[in-house]
């Protein structure tokens, strides 16, 4: 089990690897929401094949390509990113991005939670037939999240093993998926599609990459063991890399499903379709295979919530902080299940309000970081008056008003289910570029300010 919380890793024990990080954000993107969202963007952004494809290459391109950017920065300090964020806002100023984005995973655990639930009922469903009741709803949600916690407590090596392997059985068995839809699929349907317009091209582009930006301050957690002469470049491309490999099939495996069976893009159980479409002897194990994969991802954002709820000042153990991230998201995934009408409908429109929440947080962060931003190990663990982060009165003004200015400005554009800018109705807010909007607006705006001075003489 590891032991280390937020403090820096030395330089002796950075022994870790850069390719390691290629199972990592694989697993990361193996959840079958994204077979719900490749349907989504055929039913209900109406694109063809081939622009879904374009679809699904450059979303990663753009969303992990970011995730990767600051992943160079766990390197750098061998400190966890919301760690590292202290530097950037402030030992005080930290908190309100920080609270933000522990919020947020709160969503994002729920809706993985929810899913996979959904998964372990349709395995149960294709084997015996038995039918969803309150009770078995809650008792796999239960497991679901219990597993997740108990990995997440593990720690990093034991998330990486596991994720090579999942990432290994994942990909035999979607290419078993792939291959049967291939001999399966009227191919004459699904090619003949006329394209969309260029404007819902963006909109599928913006949703997807809203998914993934969500990781980047996640980014460090799983870097800071490598060593400081890992090359940044490799860096990016791995992580990009481990992403488009999963990413991209899943998407177009949905678009082609949803010419069969367009409800896929509607329904309130976004995988028991999986049964229908997929004989058994396919689809039980590959359901199996991608529960894992879910139960791994919420167990990569568990681990890096622990992380953000102690520089919230949470004194306990990183494997108990996640306690709360846990209970939480069993809270909201029932509330879900039970309630929502359209669970696509529920996850887009969570999509975009988390991907603005983050993309505050990255414009400032990325664009310190092309600063020339070097991190003080002690300074990052002092958060008292003497420490070199404490700037004004604990704050670094600039980048916390950038923060802030991003986020207001990118919520002007989003329009969701439960929320709606008065922009909007724009091209940038009707192509979900929200996120884009917040990034610029909170990097230029930090870029122009000043950068925060020495921390104030203490009494």
């Amino acid at each position: 089990m590891e032991t280390r919380g937020l403090e820096p890793v030395p330089d002796e024990a950075r022994t870790g690897r850069v390719r390691a990080l290629f199972p990592t954000w694989a697993t990361a993107n193996m959840t079958v929401l994204l077979l719900t969202v490749g349907a989504g963007l055929v039913v209900l952004n109406g694109l063809s094949l081939w622009q879904v494809l374009v679809a699904a290459v450059v979303a990663p391109l753009v969303s992990f390509g970011l995730v990767g950017s600051v992943s160079v920065a766990g390197k750098r300090g061998g400190a966890p990113g919301m760690a590292l964020s202290r530097a950037v806002f402030g030992q005080r100023g930290n908190l309100a991005p920080g609270a933000l984005i522990w919020v947020a995973r709160w969503g994002w655990e729920t809706m993985n939670a929810v899913t996979g639930a959904y998964a372990l009922l349709t395995v149960g469903g294709v084997l015996s037939g038995v039918r969803s009741t309150p009770a078995l709803i809650m008792a796999t949600l239960l497991a679901f999240v219990a597993a997740s916690f108990l990995l997440s407590g593990l720690g990093l090596r034991a998330l990486r093993v596991c994720c090579t392997w999942s990432a290994y059985l994942f990909g035999a068995f979607s290419v078993l998926v792939l291959v049967h839809l291939a001999g399966s699929v009227p191919w004459r349907a699904v090619l003949d599609r006329p394209p969309g317009p260029v404007s819902t091209v963006v909109a599928g582009i913006g949703t997807l990459t809203a998914g993934g930006i969500s990781w980047a301050p996640s980014g460090p957690d799983f870097t800071r063991y490598l060593p400081r002469a890992s090359s940044g470049r490799a860096m990016v491309a791995v992580t990009v890399g481990g992403a488009l490999v999963v990413l991209v099939p899943l998407v177009v495996m949905g678009a082609v499903m949803a010419v069969r069976t367009p409800g896929l893009a509607v329904t309130s159980d976004p995988v028991s379709f999986i049964g229908v479409l997929l004989p058994t002897w396919l689809s039980v194990p590959y359901l199996v295979v991608a529960v894992c994969g879910m139960v791994l991802i919420n167990a990569l954002s568990m681990y890096s919530a622990g992380f953000t709820a102690q520089t919230l000042g949470f004194t306990v153990p990183r494997a108990w902080a996640v306690g709360v991230n846990a209970a939480i998201s069993l809270l909201l995934g029932a509330l879900l299940m039970m309630v929502a009408s359209s669970f696509v409908e529920s996850f887009v429109s969570f999509l975009h309000l988390l991907a603005v929440t983050f993309s505050a947080w990255i414009g400032v962060f990325v664009t310190d970081m092309l600063r020339g931003r070097a991190y003080d190990p002690v300074a990052l663990m002092d958060t008292g008056p003497g420490s070199a982060y404490w700037y004004t009165g604990g704050v670094a003004w600039p980048a916390v008003v950038a923060w802030a200015a991003g986020l207001a400005v990118g919520l002007l554009f989003t329009g969701t289910e439960w929320f709606t800018g008065p922009l909007a109705t724009t091209w940038p807010g009707r192509s979900g570029l929200g996120w884009a909007v917040t990034v610029l607006v909170s990097g230029g705006l930090y870029a122009m300010l000043p950068r925060p001075g020495r921390p104030e003489a203490v009494g």
